[in-house]
Formats: structure tokens, sequence, C-alpha cells
């Protein structure tokens, strides 16, 4: 099968992850290293580590510079650093360019292993204590046999360089004549960045819709589950708890593809609206999400839309 047919496959809740390490130089002289991951759909390219130039005015201490990579100038961010780690200096370092939310960035790693091929369900949702330790930046945890592998939240990163690409940023642009099209209506949003999920609930809220939160896919579905049990003792139907559930796509356990799939498949549930809200809406990956039956995809940080059209869905849906 093709990597493209593995994407569009809605079916297999699959994923490819790079993995890359960070080495530490710890205060006795010996060097720790870490182990990490990021979605190859994010991945343009890994080259050597580029000469840069500096960064004019005020920056994050990660950001290293800029560098021109076949006529585009691209910044570099140290990841180590980012992290709090003192990593050794060498040539042999590597730059992962990566691409999301129509931003590219090259990241500075120790060095680069290999890709896996797995399932969401194979990612673990990382603990409250290792959430508080990383600054919410890690969204999975992946075990090998010999080692960890973190998964990191490289939408958070990026906006804790640039607070202009943030999408709190873009929250702030939701217009105050929207504070009551969502009034007496009930979105579930499914998104495994804390932070991220913050804002969204923000946002929803701040234009009148009620919000159910969920971490993944997984809590998502089983939210569902128990308003329907909930729906059916009350002798109501379900649309009357839940009219629309906004999922993001990269998740643990149960990513949004898959997710989209179970309410598009269940006679209950599949009345209800499916909004993908993903950094990672490729032409490729919007064809996976249409194949699952989402009925809309919007791509982060396209907070403003949101609101506006989640009252579209469920207008045109359930009538409400």
């Amino acid at each position: 099968m093709s990597r493209e047919n593995i994407l569009l496959d809605a079916v297999s809740n699959d994923l490819e992850i790079i993995e890359f390490y960070l080495e530490e130089e710890l205060d006795d002289g010996s060097i720790y290293t870490s182990y990490f991951g990021m979605n190859v759909a994010k991945v343009l390219s890994i080259i050597r580590r580029p000469p840069v130039t500096g960064v004019p005015g005020k920056h994050h201490p990660a950001a290293l510079g800029t560098f021109n990579l076949r006529g585009k100038v691209l910044p570099l961010v140290d990841l180590a650093l980012w992290l709090g780690k003192k990593s050794p200096d060498n040539e042999n370092r590597k730059v992962i360019v990566s691409e999301f939310s129509s931003i590219t960035t090259a990241f500075l790693v120790s060095g680069v292993n290999r890709i896996h091929r797995m399932t969401w369900g194979q990612v673990e949702p990382p603990g409250k204590h290792l959430q508080s330790f990383s600054h919410d930046s890690i969204t999975g945890v992946v075990r090998f046999d010999q080692r960890i592998v973190f998964l990191l939240d490289m939408e958070q990163i990026i906006a804790s360089m640039n607070p202009e690409l943030s999408l709190d940023a873009h929250a702030e642009q939701v217009p105050e004549s929207a504070a009551t099209q969502g009034h007496g209506l009930t979105v579930l949003i499914a998104d495994d960045s804390a932070p991220i999920r913050a804002i969204i609930a923000r946002v929803l809220e701040k234009t009148g819709f009620t919000v159910i939160r969920t971490t993944c896919g997984r809590e998502a579905w089983d939210t569902l589950k128990a308003l329907k049990s909930k729906a059916d003792a009350a002798g109501i139907p379900v649309t009357d708890l839940v009219q629309l559930i906004i999922s993001d796509i990269e998740m643990p356990d149960m990513d949004g593809h898959t997710l989209t799939r179970h309410i598009k498949e269940d006679p209950t549930f599949k009345v209800l609206p499916v909004v993908l809200f993903s950094s990672l809406i490729s032409e490729v990956v919007y064809q996976k999400g249409v194949k699952a039956g989402a009925d809309d995809q919007i791509s982060k940080p396209g907070l403003p839309q949101l609101a506006k059209r989640s009252r579209e869905l469920i207008t045109t849906f359930l009538g409400k």
C-alpha cells in the first residue's frame, strides 16, 4: 500500500512519527540523551545545520537566527535550548524543516534516528506530572523496548517564539457582535493540547456556546455515549444535549479521523455535524477527513471562523 493510500485509510487510526534525539550535557560532564518525535506529515526535509544570521531586536533565546533554504528565509529554533537543556555543540547536529498551520520552521536537534509506523492507540496521553514538568509541551508518549519517545506540541513551541502566531492572538479577532450566535447550543471539543483546548473553549464561550471539553478521541467518544444514556433516560434526543463536535486530528489513543468515522457510522450520532480543526489540513489529510465523514475542516489558527461556521452547521444539520 502506498503512503498516500495509508493516509487516506480513515479506518486505520495510523500515523508515522519521525524519531529524533536531544543530547544534554550534565553538570558532571556526562551526556544524557532524550528521545522525541513528531508527525512525519509535518516534515518537509532533514538537512545539516546551516550557517545562520542573527535575529534583530528582542527574541527568545532558543531562536538562533535565520537561514536561506531554496530562496526562502526560515527561522532556526534550538529545541534543546527551548526545553531548557544544555546541548553540546557539534557540526553533526541535524535540522528538521517542518510545515504546519501554513508556517515553515526549522528545528535544530542532536540527531535523527528513524521513522516509526504505528497507530494512535499506541500513543499514551502524558500524565499530569509530565505535562506540568514539560510546560504542556508533550502531547503523547510512545514506549519502545529500550526507550521512551515523547511527542512534542510543535504548535505551542512556535507560538512561544512568536506570540503573533499563537491561537491566543487569533482568538482576539472574534468580533463582539458574535457574542450571542451560540446561545443555547452545546459543542463538544476534543484536543490533546491543554492550552489549545482552553483557547477554543474560550472563543466558543465568548460567542455564547456551552462547551464540553475532552482530551482525545477516545474520551470524546465515551462522553458522547454517556450523553446518549442520559438522553435515553430522560426520553429526549441526544441532539438536545450536544449539537456539534469539534475535533483535532492528532490525538493519543484515538485520532480525530477515527472519532469522526465512529460518529458517522452510528445511527444515533450521525446527525451531529463534525468539524476537524487541525494544523494538518493538507490536501491528502483533507481527503482522509472527507472519507471519514467530516462535515467541515478548518486549518488552525482559523479561530475567528470557527464559531461562525459552527453555528451555520448546527442550523443546516439540526435546524436549531
